[in-house]
């Protein structure tokens, strides 16, 4: 399932947060106002159709990552309201963790989607309506890895 830490036991299947994911109708805008924000340029720009669809910055300590999607790729259901945010946990294993968590009575969100290799996200909404999101996220790991080093 993962390492084991230095206890004996296996690390908890929500390792770290991953990535946090705002939506934007106007993705340039929202990009020219994080950047200033932010200090820094996007590290990762996707554009469909020659139009940025998703952007991502790297900040602070662990480098975590904060993602703004183009709202035309919002499923469905999301809202316009200040609930728009996905944060994805860090799993080692990302089916294993869906399963575990459907059988304690989540229901699926979003199904499994590779993003790239070693990006990988699903969601569940829990038994209490909240959406929890999931991550193989391989950045995660090399920067736990790289600390570990120093």
């Amino acid at each position: 399932m993962g390492d084991v830490n230095d206890r004996g036991r296996e690390p908890p299947m929500l390792r770290g947060l991953t990535t946090v994911n705002f939506y934007a109708d106007d993705l340039t805008a929202a990009q020219a106002w994080y950047t200033e924000l932010l200090g820094v340029e996007p590290y990762f720009v996707r554009s469909v159709e020659g139009a940025p669809a998703y952007i991502e910055f790297r900040i602070g300590d662990y480098q975590h990552e904060l993602g703004i999607i183009d709202r035309r790729f919002a499923t469905p259901d999301r809202s316009h309201g200040a609930e728009n945010t996905m944060t994805y946990w860090h799993v080692d294993d990302l089916e294993a963790s869906v399963a575990q968590l459907l059988a304690l009575g989540a229901t699926l969100h979003g199904k499994p989607v590779e993003h790239g290799p070693g990006f990988v996200t699903a969601s569940v909404t829990d038994p209490f309506g909240n959406i929890l999101g999931v991550m193989f996220n391989q950045h995660y790991l090399d920067t736990l890895a790289a600390k570990a080093g120093a």
